[in-house]
């Protein structure tokens, strides 16, 4: 049951532009305190994005951090950061700290302003949000324009994010030496290009003075583009990609249209810091400005601070995320789809398995070998665009979950690469539950009709790892089990104990995959839930298997016995809450498909 307190519960803003969006009716999924994961992920991250709003109200955004552990949990839903910033032009810390560097410790009187932050890992790509009002903090001179700040918070809400378009980047640790080079409009030269080659900013909103939101966008670089830098001032816009469609900075942009944003830049620790008014551009409003987009933000910036090596980290730059589309360019600029130096790369759909009324398998050949190359344990993500966009509708009653869609889909891949690191990767298998608009259309597809997706790429570390002598244990859900099916041959079946809970219509997928990996049935057991049908081949062939059947659903008592050092989780969300529960103490790694 989803429980919800009225804190986190959807504001008017929020609920604006899920009508607008036509997103059907969810549970806010924000926690109304820090909770351990996002614990778990704050303590990891050697970044934080944090967010304020200064005295006449205007949102400020700043980026702290340098290593993992600089912000932690302190107490009980409060967090304490302690790391170095530039004391002299951080707008943030000016605002929080009132820039004086005297190590004198300010408590805050009241509620605390408000402030809003987004720990996150570049490197696995994790983040989580959090929103809290300022407890107390200090900040003390250490070098010339640094200081060491601390900073308690006492944390109201938190949720955890998805990496969809996260692109990978390794932080290490810097001492800045900041100089302000500019705070007036236009921006120069040097500052827009911080804008024209980034793939990520932060981005700080409110919802008047109650609630606040700090996120990241990112995609290619390039995705932001500039509209105007003159006397009149600098605009900028970006596109909204498809995401969890939880729309909550848009829905603070909606009640309150101001934004903060922090472009950094990740290679020589120059950040510039905007604050602006902004527009929600829907439909063909957005269409009309840019190519290929639904829903945009546009920002007139009104105060800006341009500062050269202000940052204190260094970002190395990892892979781009796969999810990330083309950029999509101003509707007055000259452009093309492919630059000369770039191919697009396509996937063609060679064999179609339909394994049960709902599962299918689908082997696909690469004509490019060079760019299919993946490890056990890793997605695909195949791109439907050219196939099932339904263009620029503002609206569209019929396929609501099509709006804003941008037909991008990840699928586990379920066939082992060639062993021969020589040999081409010119081929890979999904295993699929037919759940949405495109693998419907792939279950519909012909085979003998060619059909080619755009291969986006490959990702994900979803490693089983089983070290010597080690003895593990997995639980699939269904189709959850493909993780298992690319790395079965890396392991000791001997040492795994796999917890399998299916629908009983999906059986022929269990007497398929049994057949696929001869030596798992033994060590496996399998809950069936749903209509049996005693007299079906299937059941009769697993009646013969050595696998453990149960008809029923698993529990807590299936697995208080078993001594494996390491559990892998691939269900959905809510039974793997339940697994999390039972494995308490346990080592458990899962994947988080929230994308």
């Amino acid at each position: 049951m989803s429980f919800v307190l009225p804190e986190t519960q959807w504001h008017t803003g929020e609920e604006q532009m899920h009508k607008l969006l036509r997103v059907p009716h969810m549970d806010n999924p924000t926690s109304p305190y820090l909770t351990s994961y996002a614990s778990n992920i704050l303590i990891r991250s050697p970044l934080i994005a944090l967010g304020t709003l200064d005295s006449e109200g205007r949102p400020w955004t700043s980026l702290w951090g340098g290593e993992a552990g600089f912000s932690r949990p302190i107490a009980q839903s409060i967090i304490g950061v302690n790391t170095t910033v530039d004391r002299t032009y951080d707008p943030v810390v000016e605002v929080l700290l009132g820039g004086k560097a005297d190590g004198k410790l300010i408590q805050e009187k009241g509620a605390g302003k408000m402030v809003s932050g987004l720990g996150i890992d570049l490197e696995t790509r994790r983040r989580v949000k959090l929103y809290g009002r300022m407890v107390a903090g200090a900040l003390a001179a250490t070098d010339e324009g640094v200081g060491e700040v601390q900073l308690v918070v006492k944390i109201e809400q938190s949720l955890g994010n998805c990496p969809k378009y996260l692109n990978k980047k390794h932080i290490v640790p810097h001492l800045p030496k900041p100089k302000l080079v500019s705070d007036t409009l236009p921006l120069p030269p040097q500052a827009l290009e911080i804008i024209t080659k980034s793939d990520l900013f932060f981005i700080s909103s409110s919802n008047h003075e109650s609630d606040m939101d700090t996120n990241h966008r990112g995609g290619p670089p390039g995705f932001v583009r500039i509209l105007s830098n003159n006397e009149n001032g600098l605009t900028i816009v970006y596109p909204e990609y498809s995401g969890n469609r939880l729309y909550q900075t848009l829905g603070n942009l909606n009640t309150t249209p101001r934004a903060g944003l922090v472009f950094p830049n990740f290679e020589n620790g120059d950040v510039l810091y905007v604050t602006g008014t902004t527009e929600i551009l829907a439909g063909k409003a957005a269409t009309n400005l840019i190519a290929h987009t639904n829903l945009a933000v546009k920002i007139k910036v009104e105060a800006t601070r341009f500062v050269s090596d202000g940052l204190a980290f260094r970002g190395h730059e990892g892979e781009f995320s796969p999810y990330n589309p083309p950029v999509r360019y101003l509707s007055t600029e000259n452009r093309s789809s492919i630059s000369e130096n770039e191919k697009q790369v396509y996937a063609k759909l060679i064999v179609k398995k339909i394994l049960t009324p709902t599962i299918g398998r689908f082997r696909f050949h690469v004509a490019d070998p060079k760019n299919a190359k993946w490890k056990p344990g890793q997605y695909v993500a195949l791109n439907f665009q050219d196939e099932l966009d339904i263009g620029y509708s503002h609206m569209r009653d019929d396929d609501p979950k099509s709006l804003n869609d941008d037909l991008l889909r990840t699928f586990t891949v379920s066939s082992r690469p060639p062993d021969d690191p020589s040999e081409a990767h010119d081929q890979f298998e999904i295993t699929i539950r037919k759940v949405g608009v495109a693998t419907d259309f792939l279950f519909r597809h012909n085979v003998r009709a060619e059909l080619e997706l755009g291969l986006q790429g490959f990702g994900g570390d979803f490693f089983i790892h089983q070290g010597p002598e080690e003895t593990i244990s997995f639980v699939a859900a269904g189709v959850g089990i493909t993780p298992l099916l690319a790395q079965a041959a890396d392991m000791d079946l001997e040492r795994l104990h796999l917890y399998w809970t299916i629908r009983a219509e999906d059986m022929a997928l269990i007497v398929d995959i049994f057949e696929r990996i001869p030596g798992l049935a033994e060590h496996t057991d399998v809950f069936i839930t749903g209509k049996l049908n005693e007299e079906s081949e299937n059941w009769k062939k697993l009646g013969g298997s050595p696998a453990k059947l149960q008809r029923r659903r698993m529990s807590r008592e299936d697995v208080s016995g078993d001594t494996a050092s390491k559990w892998y989780i691939c269900t959905g969300t809510s039974f793997r809450n339940f697994l999390i529960d039972w494995l308490s103490g346990k080592t458990v790694i899962y994947e988080d498909f929230n994308y």
